[in-house]
Order: C-alpha cells, then sequence, then structure tokens
C-alpha cells in the first residue's frame, strides 16, 4: 500500500468551530487518512468516542495503524450515507458532532493505480470502494454519447460536454488516463485548452462523481446527521466545487427555516420547524499561509451548522 500523504485542510478552523469538549462521541464520516481526526482524538480524550467512517479499504486500514491502541476510535467500513445504520449497529442513538470532508482525498489522487487523476497514465479506476464493480473504465466505455454528455454537463458543469462525449465514442477502446486525456484535449478548441484548467478536470470530476454517487445522497445524508445530533452538537462539512457547496449551502438552509409557506402567506400552515442554526454566516475558507503549505486547499470551503430544540408550533394556524 501507497504511503499516506494527507495534509487535512481547514484543520484549526475545523476543530474550532465543531465546539469539541473532552468526552464527546463523534463522527468523522470522511475518514481518509485521518488528519483530521487525529485532532478530534486530542480533543475528546480517551473518555471520547470517534467513529471513523471509510468505505476506502486502504485509508481504513491506514487508520486502524495510525490509531491502534487508542480506545476511543471506532473505525468502520461504510459510506457516510448510512451513518445512521452506522450508529444503529452500535448501539449509538445520539453524537455531539460530525464532520464530512467530501471528494476524493489527497491519498487517492496521488495513488497512481487508483486512477484519479489525469496528471498520471494508469488505468482508468476512479472507485473510492475498490470493492465495488462500476468503475470509470465502464462509463468511459459503455456508455452511450448522450448519456456520458449527460454525466459530463450534470457533475462537471462543461460548456463543451456533448462534443467531449462524442470524442470519447469516437476514439474507443480508452483504457488508460492518458488516453482519456487526448480524446478529451481533441475535443476543446485550442483556444480554451490554453486557458483556465487543465482541460480533462472537469470531465474527470464528472465522471468520478458519477461513479462513486457522491451528489445524489448528499441532501439526505445532511438531514440524517442533524437527526443524529445532540442539541447544540454541530454538523461540519467540507466541500471542493460548486456542485457540493450548493446541496451543503441549501439544505442547510432549509434546516434553519421554522417555515415554508408562500412568501404571501400571512399565516403560517406548515408544519416545518427550525431543526439547526448557521454558525458560519459564510463559508470559512484557506488562510494564505495554507494556501502555501498545501495548495489543494484553495477550493475548499467549510460550513458548519448547530442543532437547535425544535420549538412546536401552536395549534392551528400560525401568524408569521
Amino acid at each position: 500500500m501507497q504511503e499516506f500523504s494527507h495534509k487535512p485542510v481547514l484543520l484549526d478552523e475545523v476543530i474550532s468551530s465543531l465546539n469539541l469538549k473532552e468526552g464527546m462521541t463523534v463522527i468523522d464520516g470522511t475518514l481518509g487518512g485521518g488528519g483530521h481526526s487525529a485532532a478530534i482524538l486530542e480533543k475528546i480524550g480517551p473518555t471520547g468516542r470517534l467513529i471513523g467512517i471509510d468505505r476506502d479499504n486502504d485509508a481504513l486500514a491506514h487508520c486502524k495503524e495510525k490509531f491502534k491502541g487508542n480506545p476511543a476510535f471506532c473505525p468502520v467500513k461504510s459510506n457516510y450515507c448510512n451513518m445512521k445504520e452506522v450508529c444503529r449497529e452500535l448501539g449509538i442513538q445520539k453524537v455531539d458532532a460530525i464532520l464530512l470532508d467530501l471528494g476524493v482525498s489527497s491519498y487517492q489522487l496521488d495513488n497512481v493505480e487508483r486512477g484519479f487523476s489525469y496528471m498520471h497514465d494508469c488505468a482508468l479506476d476512479m472507485r473510492m470502494d475498490t470493492t465495488q464493480e462500476l468503475c470509470a473504465h465502464d462509463v468511459v466505455n459503455n456508455m452511450s454519447a448522450e448519456e456520458l454528455a449527460k454525466i459530463i454537463w450534470e457533475y462537471g458543469e462543461d460548456k463543451f460536454s456533448r462534443r467531449i462525449a462524442e470524442f470519447i465514442v469516437k476514439n474507443r477502446p480508452i483504457n488508460t488516463t492518458f488516453e482519456l486525456n487526448k480524446a478529451i484535449e481533441a475535443a476543446i478548441p485550442a483556444k480554451f485548452r490554453r486557458e483556465g484548467p487543465h482541460p480533462s478536470k472537469r470531465t474527470y470530476q464528472a465522471i468520478r462523481i458519477y461513479v462513486n454517487n457522491e451528489l445524489q445522497p448528499l441532501e439526505d445524508a445532511i438531514k440524517d446527521a442533524v437527526s443524529l445530533l445532540n442539541v447544540g452538537g454541530r454538523l461540519g462539512i467540507i466541500s471542493f466545487h460548486s456542485l457540493e457547496a450548493r446541496a451543503v449551502k441549501t439544505t442547510m438552509k432549509y434546516l434553519e427555516l421554522s417555515c415554508i409557506c408562500p412568501k404571501q402567506s400571512i399565516i403560517c400552515t406548515c408544519d416545518k420547524v427550525q431543526e439547526v442554526k448557521m454558525v458560519t454566516k459564510k463559508p470559512l475558507v484557506a488562510s494564505d499561509a495554507e494556501l502555501l503549505d498545501n495548495p489543494r486547499a484553495r477550493s475548499a470551503e467549510l460550513r458548519v451548522c448547530e442543532k437547535v430544540a425544535p420549538v412546536p408550533k401552536k395549534n392551528g394556524a400560525n401568524y408569521r
């Protein structure tokens, strides 16, 4: 197994905003290299409990070794979307804080064999859980041009999605990342290849999100996380691109609402109650010092909300 090279993003911001104390029960739903978990374990101490969830066998093996002998650490192979089930199996009803660090880890990007990066020539894979069947090779070689274009547009927001899809189909079979790069670069006009990020960036993001089903369950996962929190407990989520950020912001804002009646209604007749309050009015981003040390933190945004006690509405209509 390749050595883990992991710099947790927004570490100071995460630890301070989660308001951690000794003896707390915390979920790290995206364990990765364990950088955030190490700092969490220091804060909650041996009397606390950290449930570290990840679907990547390499990440779990690394963290089991890293935190070997720490009585507070409880590693679980699963997806953070299943955190309610994980807690039920562990006999845990409520927790005090939850962290989700979304997207692909530095280890996954840097591990050539995993096929996540367009910077290394390797077989197409992109699976976070290497035991699942669907991989990037299947998507690139078996889907129709229409299906590929839809994936690249919806998850990569690339304006050349149709043209890229057509060039991918035209150049099949495509077995390696550099072969995929070649097809993508041929599809994008020279003017646009010279400007902005690497031409393959958006397509790789789109395929990775599709292969690992990263966005579809995110809204439900956020709601599940809030339902697991004790009142006063906090949920922190780090996002890395606009699709993730939009889903996190929209869902947290919805959970903060105490009414969803039409704006023109004078009387509230809905049963919506406020479930959280936002701790971060604007997302926290990396400092200049962190960016110098870890350029991958450039797109990271941390949003944090706190569980509040529900205030029941009076029987019948309520004036807004």
